[in-house]
């Protein structure tokens, strides 16, 4: 294992959770309530994932979202509580495999798998910048703007 990639067994079976109360921002109207929408679902299991590996994350490094293959199975109005947890199944060099489900105070609401590869912060600010100009560029030849 090189000196960028985490140890397997500092966060195999290592767990991370993140609770909040469902605000306005997290939700959409459904049948007449608002509630939980399921991007803010992957965005909660996502913080769970980054919780459960930050120990193993060296300076100079970050975790980036690679897969999220969920099941979103039961509606949270607007004010529930919802936790979501992330266990570390497999360590594989520098990609990270999770299992994830999410609940609020009355029962599971979503569940599923997640993975997270491991970058170099100046390779990902390279790749990000490149975008940029690219992206620009490209609103400057169709004549739009961000």
């Amino acid at each position: 294992m090189s000196t960028s990639e985490p140890g397997s067994a500092a966060i195999s079976g290592r767990s991370g959770t993140v609770a909040k109360i469902v605000g306005d921002a997290d939700c959409v109207h459904r049948g007449g309530y608002d509630v939980l929408s399921t991007p803010s679902v992957v965005r909660l299991l996502e913080e769970a994932a980054m919780a459960a590996i930050e120990p193993a994350i060296r300076p100079g490094q970050d975790s980036v979202g690679t897969t999220v293959d969920i099941a979103h199975v039961r509606p949270s109005v607007r004010g529930q509580s919802v936790t979501a947890r992330a266990t570390v199944t497999a360590v594989d060099r520098r990609r990270i495999s999770f299992e994830v489900e999410v609940t609020d105070d009355v029962e599971v609401i979503a569940h599923g798998r997640h993975e997270r590869f491991i970058v170099d912060d100046t390779a990902l600010e390279g790749r990000l910048a490149e975008k940029a100009r690219l992206a620009e560029r490209t609103r400057e030849e169709q004549g739009t703007t961000a």
